[in-house]
Order: C-alpha cells, then sequence, then structure tokens
C-alpha cells in the first residue's frame, strides 16, 4: 500500500466522475456482494453553493442476483476549513469527512446499528472507504474502491447542461 495523499480541500479534490467497486462481506455468514458503477460529483445548485450532489448509480449483486442499485448524498463545505459535512439526501447528518492527512474516521450511529467508517486517499486518483456495520442483525464489511474517471470543474463554477449519469437498464 501507497503512503497516504493529503487532500486540503475535499469538495475540490472529489468533483468530478469516478469509477466505483464496493465489496460488501456479512461477517456472520461469509456471503459478500458486489457494486460496480459510477460517482458523479457534481456542484449543487443554490443555496448550498459551495457544495457536492454525490450520485452513485450501478449494479448490486448479492445471492446470485445482480440489481439496479443508487443513492445521493450531499457534500458540504464543513465547521472547520478543509472538511466536509456529509448528509443523506433529505438533509439528515450522516457524517463528517476531514481528509487533510490523506485518512479520516468517522462513527455514524443509525437505530440499533453502528457504522464504522474509515476513508483513505492513495493520491489524486485512488481513494477507498471501509464501513464496518455492527448491530443485533447486522455484522458487514463495505469496501469501496473509487478510480478517477475524469477531472471535473472546480467547485465554484456553475453547473452547466448536463445528462444524469444513466441507471442500468435505462
Amino acid at each position: 500500500m501507497s503512503s497516504l495523499h493529503p487532500v486540503p480541500e475535499p469538495l475540490a479534490h472529489l468533483v468530478g466522475e469516478w469509477r466505483v467497486t464496493r465489496t460488501v462481506r456479512d461477517l456472520a455468514d461469509g456471503s459478500e456482494g458486489h457494486f460496480s458503477g459510477t460517482t458523479l460529483f457534481s456542484p449543487l445548485p443554490a443555496p448550498d453553493e459551495g457544495g457536492l450532489l454525490h450520485h452513485e448509480s450501478g449494479v448490486f449483486t448479492w445471492h446470485g442476483t445482480a440489481r439496479p442499485a443508487e443513492r445521493t448524498l450531499r457534500f458540504l463545505p464543513g465547521a472547520t476549513p478543509g472538511t466536509a459535512r456529509v448528509e443523506f439526501a433529505d438533509g439528515r447528518f450522516f457524517h463528517d469527512l476531514d481528509l487533510r492527512s490523506g485518512r479520516h474516521a468517522t462513527d455514524h450511529p443509525c437505530a440499533a446499528d453502528l457504522y464504522r467508517g474509515e476513508f483513505e486517499v492513495d493520491d489524486a486518483d485512488h481513494w477507498r472507504s471501509r464501513w464496518r456495520v455492527g448491530g443485533p442483525a447486522k455484522d458487514l464489511l463495505l469496501v469501496t474502491e473509487y478510480v478517477r474517471a475524469a477531472r471535473g470543474p472546480a467547485v465554484t463554477d456553475r453547473p452547466g447542461p448536463s445528462t444524469p449519469p444513466g441507471r442500468p437498464g435505462a
């Protein structure tokens, strides 16, 4: 593994399109699923200027069955310069993100479950997240690899006309 890559401004670093692969492992029974797709980080419109919309879409395969999958998050400037606040699409807080050292750990309590996340940046075009999910009915490990597909506009640029990422099977 290479050394970590410090990221002084996470929103500027993330903007653009990323190829995504994710492994989901059920640690209780050993079963494993896979996600493959893309994540597009694009500038949010007013009043959230300076933030990014994170839209992930692809195919998730679990127990031999492949299904379309997608999610949307919002990445906003954090309270401290060089950090970000990550929210669900509906505005609920998910977690903070501080990649200034190239690594960040965070927790997200969700009902009876606890999500423990770790983020690592290898270089300008490669980063990963690991989420360990534990609870009464869950014992999962989710590892996601991100590889930059193309550089996007600066975070402060206004978005132009665009076509949202296609959904699998569409």
